[in-house]
This record gives C-alpha cells, sequence and structure tokens, in this order.
C-alpha cells in the first residue's frame, strides 16, 4: 500500500482507458478498495493465438484483502469477461443487477467458480453500502437490459461513473435513463465525473434502437431463405428484436452456440426476453423445416474464426452449413482493429452463396453508446467540478475532453490518463499520483499472463518470415563437422526454391566450422540470418544446435 494522506481518493484505472474494451477501475480510500467492471478485450489481428486480453490487477492481487467489494456495471464481455480471472486471485463479494448476475453466474459456472463466488443481487435504483463507499446505482440505457451507472459518495467527494449509457428517449423495453438521479446528483454537487467516451468522435445522437425494427422488417419480408442473424451473445435487446421480427413474420427461431443459447435461456427465465413458445424452437428442429420459415442466432458478428460465423465462412461448421438462398445478418458495429476480419468473413460468405447484410447497407445495427451531444448533455446535466474520460481509445478520451471544454469545464479541471496512471483527489484538488502496470494479460487456453509481449513479438517475426533451423554435428576432439549441417525451413521459402539456398546456408556454416573453427551457436546464426538477408532481403529467425560426438 503506498503512502498517502488519509482522506485521499484514488482513483485507480486498471482497463479500459487508451483502448476499447478490458474495463476495469477501482476506487480506494482509507485503505478499502472498491472495483468496478472486471472486461476482457479482443486481440488485435497480430496477437497470433491469443484468445482474448484481460486487464493487469496484480494491484488487486496483492492487496486482496483490501478489496471491500465488486461492482459490475453490465453484463457484457468488455465489463464482464475477466471476472472469472479476478474472482479466483481476489475472493470479493459481486454486485449485479438481476441479468448482469445472471450472466456473471453463468460465466462463473463454466469456470468452476459457481459456488466460491458471493453474488449478491442489487437493482437499479439501489444504495449498497461497500466499505467506506455509498454507492447509489442508477438506471442507464445500453444495448442490454438492466444496465447501471453509479453515483458513488466517499469522504472525498461525489463521484459519478456512467458506465456505458446512452440517451435513447424510445428504448425497445421502454426504460431511458434516469435523468432524474443525474439531475439529483447535480443538485447536490458532483465533484468528479467520470465517463464513457467510446463515440466521442460521432457527431449528433445516437439512434433509438427502434430504428432497427423496421430494418429487421425489410431482411425477413426480402429473404428467400433461411436468415441468419449474428451478434453479440450478451446483446439481449438485439435478440428480443429479432425474436418480435420472427413473431411478426411466421417464422421459427433458434438460437445456436453454447454462450448464445446459456444467455438466452437466462434472459427469459428472468423475464427479460419475450421469445413465445410456440416460435422458438431447438436447432435441430430449425434445421428440419423449410428455410423460408427459419431464423437463426448465433455470434461471429466480429469474424472472429471460432465463431458460428466464422466457421460458415470457411466451411467448416459442423452443424450446418451455408446454402445459397442462405441471408446472413451482421448485427454489431467492427470493434476498432476487426475491420479486416470482419471484411474478409464478409466476402467468403458472399463466395459460398450467402446475401450479406452489415451496418453498411440496412441500419441493422444501432450503438449503445453516446454520440457527441449526448455526451454534451450529460456534462451539462451534472455540472462537475472535475471531469475524468473512460471507456476508449486515447484520440477518443482527447475528443471527449474536447467536448467538456466546449460546454464550460474549466481545462485544469480535465484529466485525461491511460491506464495505470492513477488519480488522487485531495482536499478538493484533483492531480496525478504514481503510475502502476496496466498494461495486457494474454489468455490463451488454459495459460493466463505466462505469454508476453516478447512472446508476441517473436510470433509476429516467425508469421512474417518464417524460421530456418540448423543442425550442426561436430567431432568433439577436432571440433570438425561429422557431416553436412542440416538445415530445415518452415514459412520462409517454398520447397522449389530451397535447394539452391540450402546449399548456400550449409556452404556458410561449413566453412565457419572446418575453416575457421567456429562452434558459437549465436555468431553461426547471426551469420546464416546475415546471409539470408543479402540473398532474399527478408528476416527469418534462425535457430542453431551445435552437437558433438
Amino acid at each position: 500500500m503506498s503512502k498517502q494522506n488519509k482522506e485521499t481518493l484514488r482513483i485507480l484505472p486498471l482497463g479500459g482507458l487508451g483502448e476499447v474494451g478490458k474495463n476495469m477501475m477501482a476506487y480506494e480510500y482509507d485503505g478499502h478498495i472498491l472495483v468496478v467492471d472486471a472486461g476482457l478485450m479482443f486481440p488485435d489481428n497480430d496477437m497470433l493465438g491469443v484468445d482474448y486480453i484481460i486487464p493487469d490487477f496484480e494491484y488487486l492481487r496483492q492487496n486482496a484483502k483490501r478489496v471491500d467489494g465488486i461492482i459490475i456495471t453490465h453484463g457484457h464481455e468488455d465489463h464482464i469477461g475477466a471476472i472469472q480471472h479476478l474472482l479466483a486471485a481476489v475472493p470479493a463479494p459481486v454486485y449485479a443487477t438481476p441479468l448482469t448476475r445472471g450472466l456473471v453466474e453463468v460465466k462463473l459456472a463454466r469456470n468452476g467458480l459457481a459456488n466460491r463466488a458471493t453474488l449478491i443481487k442489487i437493482q437499479a435504483g439501489e444504495t449498497v453500502q461497500i466499505g467506506p463507499f455509498q454507492v447509489e446505482t442508477f438506471h442507464v440505457c445500453h444495448s442490454i437490459p438492466d444496465a447501471i451507472g453509479l453515483g458513488i459518495t466517499t469522504p472525498a467527494g461525489l463521484i459519478v461513473h456512467t458506465g456505458d449509457y446512452k440517451f435513447d428517449q424510445t428504448p425497445v423495453d421502454n426504460w431511458p435513463t434516469d435523468f432524474a438521479k443525474l439531475a439529483e446528483f447535480s443538485g447536490r454537487g458532483v465533484t468528479v465525473l467520470l465517463a464513457d467516451s467510446t463515440n466521442s468522435e460521432r457527431p449528433g445522437w445516437t439512434q433509438s434502437e427502434r430504428v432497427i425494427g423496421p430494418a429487421f422488417d425489410e431482411v425477413f419480408r426480402t429473404a428467400p431463405g433461411r436468415i441468419i442473424i449474428a451478434t453479440f451473445a450478451s446483446l439481449i435487446a438485439r435478440m428480443q428484436q429479432v425474436a418480435d421480427a420472427a413473431v411478426r413474420h411466421g417464422r421459427k427461431m433458434a438460437f445456436v452456440g453454447m454462450s448464445m443459447v446459456d444467455n438466452a435461456k437466462i434472459a427469459r427465465n428472468m423475464g427479460y426476453l419475450e421469445v413465445p413458445d410456440n416460435t422458438l424452437v431447438s436447432i435441430d428442429e430449425a434445421l428440419h423445416l423449410k428455410d423460408k420459415e427459419v431464423v437463426l442466432m448465433c455470434t461471429g458478428s466480429q469474424g472472429e474464426p471460432s465463431s458460428i460465423i466464422g466457421r460458415l465462412s470457411a466451411g467448416t461448421n459442423r452443424q450446418f452449413d451455408v446454402e445459397p438462398g442462405d441471408t446472413i445478418v451482421l448485427s454489431s458495429h467492427p470493434i476498432p482493429g476487426n475491420e479486416e476480419a470482419i471484411n474478409k468473413t464478409i466476402n467468403r460468405l458472399i463466395r459460398r452463396g450467402a446475401e450479406v447484410v452489415y451496418e453498411a447497407v440496412l441500419p441493422v445495427h444501432v450503438s449503445g453508446h453516446a454520440s457527441s451531444e449526448e455526451q454534451k448533455l450529460l456534462l451539462n446535466l451534472v455540472r462537475p467540478k472535475f471531469f475524468v474520460p473512460i471507456h476508449g481509445e486515447l484520440h477518443q478520451l482527447k475528443r471527449h475532453a474536447v467536448l467538456a471544454r466546449q460546454v464550460g469545464i474549466a481545462d485544469e479541471n480535465i484529466v485525461v490518463v491511460e491506464n495505470g496512471q492513477v488519480i488522487e483527489l485531495s482536499d478538493d484538488k484533483l492531480s496525478l499520483g504514481e503510475r502502476m502496470p496496466g498494461g495486457y494479460i494474454f489468455v490463451e487456453g488454459e495459460s493466463v499472463g505466462e505469454i508476453d509481449l516478447d512472446v508476441m513479438r517473436e510470433r509476429e517475426q516467425l508469421a512474417r518470415s518464417g524460421i530456418v533451423l540448423i543442425t550442426v554435428t561436430v567431432d568433439k576432439y577436432s571440433n570438425r563437422l561429422l557431416k553436412d549441417p542440416e538445415v530445415l525451413t518452415r514459412g520462409f521459402i517454398s520447397p522449389d526454391d530451397a535447394d539452391g539456398l540450402i546449399a548456400a546456408v550449409q556452404k556458410k556454416v561449413n566453412d565457419l566450422v572446418n575453416g575457421g573453427g567456429l562452434d558459437d551457436e549465436k555468431l553461426i546464426s547471426d551469420a546464416v540470418r546475415s546471409l539470408l538477408y543479402n540473398e532474399t532481403r527478408r528476416r527469418p529467425m534462425v535457430f542453431v544446435a551445435i552437437t558433438k560426438t
């Protein structure tokens, strides 16, 4: 624990600042810690082999006994995707609204933690005391039901943490953001506002979710065969819109994939998703119905290779394949960095005979995040003394800061930071504290944190230029070669072009060992690397193994 004034509130951004995803914030006061969200982030295209990325919460691990609670704002993966990893290291109680709690419970059950976690159900509008933090929850409109923002009263001041939000006046669940609570906070005096910056560069207002209904009607009316709709497994509001369209157009609806099936089941059981029993069928039943009577809902809207849509585009899905006449709808906005993968997926689906509908074709997706005018309205409504933009890449955080200045927040009262930069609130002043780790923890299968950026760089180099393996067998007495060096290449050069280059490598090693008496693996690999670069202008990874017999 760092030295600090007892009256200092420390704001610890562990994820979601300087990036889109893996949201995690911690608030620390007088030795007590409150954690908000525990999300994951999807890997970039060059992060080969990585399943997903979670925040570096080593500070919380080291101070696990001081964590009084974890509160989750909503059930999207970028806010709950790391919860099983966090609870394995920090067994604190988790507070969440009913649907969010249910989604967390399923995630924990899949990872063998169902009976080891304390999950406390709260309702939007409820106030809970977590250590020295009085947390008032308020409903916010987002693309999933039961999303909340937080008003956190501390001895250092009132903090408003919005979570993901937008100001949809006509949401599909008829439950708009709680403007009255935000106004009440303003009347009390908000010391610090931390607000979602995802759409800070998007002018105007985010469209209402209701515009999707007519777009789905257009798809359902014109599709000659099956309709396959891909979105995030936690986008319950989109499930409801698809179900409503299925009822209107007389189609049967089936969910495909474990996460989609599990989340839909929870949402139905809790009353957040209403699908008539005579509309919902299993995937097996759906595949035996006429194509024009079916709509399937699955994952893969981001072009993930392992998802249903990813496998359909590659022709590797086991249960069913793409057929001519299928209409495939990608109902989501590309996560930054995923554009290339999504475009490739769309092209592959078209080649396989499908009609593909996506955001640029019809409004089949609406963002769940506030655009710039809504963000300015929030700032004017709350009127905080200090403002910290959160949830976004650095350029989005900076743009949100510009919007804050436009509505009159003093420049010196706006703090733009990235992960790991501690912010301290003391004596009604906001200042920067020390830095702590705020980087990536890579998850690959059962491996958590065992892969670092050096390994990522090595994988990237292997993918870019391949590898050359050289085995050198020498006499331990004379240090001369007993046979020609064995040279093996992978991903570097085609077999048709390899003979001449391999012969040149063998000659180089022969000259170094027999001519110069060299038996140093690094020096030999450096010399071969130089030779290969001169011949090909490429830099493969070169490994040399010397065996003495």
